[in-house]
């Protein structure tokens, strides 16, 4: 199968990277897993035997023609479509979600499994190391980013390895990396404005470099940080997620 540059398809082939994946995702029957781009089936069907049956989106319709081939619906329920609009919900509860991640969508798509984080059980995908980095990065470093703040705040992430280009086809520019994304649930802090947390984490990193005096002056003054207990000249990387909930259950009250 040739790889088609538009979907960013770079198949996983090695066998060995294949085990430590299907290894670290432990599958049990019964499960409630569903792939995202299952491609040419090299994680699918390893998912399977231990499953028993997952379910699977796949946008290449040439794909998903062979995968209905290979795979009869007692193994694969198999949805042609873009995972970026996919509705998880309507697979119910305890889900989990598996996927090598196009790199060209691949945070797009962490953000819209993040508006499902009720209904998961855990994620475990592959993206570009870089981006995993941000995932599971901590304040003050650089990677430490907008990512970041908005991921940890509704899930704990675990970067489980490396994965190298040449375990691709056709092999990438850069190394991948295998994450695990387990929800927070009842530990998750409380955010009375999920909209207003995620206009206020997206403006104090909108520009690295201001402090968070003039990266937030839309919504507040130096008065409303100080009483959150934040220092305006503080930068936005320098904050724990703790601190931005804080900061955004104060700012919902001061509006």
């Amino acid at each position: 199968m040739t790889p088609r540059r538009r979907f960013g398809q770079n198949f996983l082939t090695d066998a060995h990277y294949v085990r430590r994946i299907v290894d670290a995702i432990a599958p049990q029957r019964g499960d409630n897993l569903i792939e995202i781009g299952p491609g040419t089936g090299a994680l699918t069907a390893p998912l399977i035997e231990r499953a028993g049956h997952i379910a699977a989106i796949e946008i290449d319709r040439d794909l998903a023609a062979r995968l209905r081939e290979r795979f009869g619906p007692d193994a694969l329920t198999l949805h042609e479509g873009d995972a970026l609009d996919f509705d998880f919900a309507r697979h119910g509860d305890a889900l989990r979600v598996v996927g090598n991640l196009p790199y060209n969508i691949s945070t797009p798509l962490v953000f819209h499994l993040l508006t499902h984080a009720d209904r998961l059980h855990d994620v475990h995908v592959m993206l570009q190391k870089e981006v995993v980095a941000r995932m599971a990065a901590k304040p003050g470093s650089a990677d430490y980013g907008r990512l970041t703040v908005m991921l940890q705040v509704s899930f704990a992430v675990s970067r489980q390895f490396v994965i190298p280009p040449g375990a691709f086809h056709p092999v990438p520019k850069v190394d991948s990396a295998f994450v695990r994304l387990v929800p927070l649930g009842e530990q998750a802090p409380p955010i009375a404005d999920r909209a207003l947390f995620a206009r206020v984490v997206a403006a104090a990193f909108g520009q690295r470099r201001k402090t968070l005096r003039n990266a937030l002056a839309a919504f507040c003054d130096e008065t409303a940080l100080r009483a959150a207990a934040i220092d305006p000249a503080a930068r936005g990387e320098t904050l724990a997620v703790a601190d931005f909930v804080r900061l955004a259950g104060a700012l919902a009250l001061w509006r």
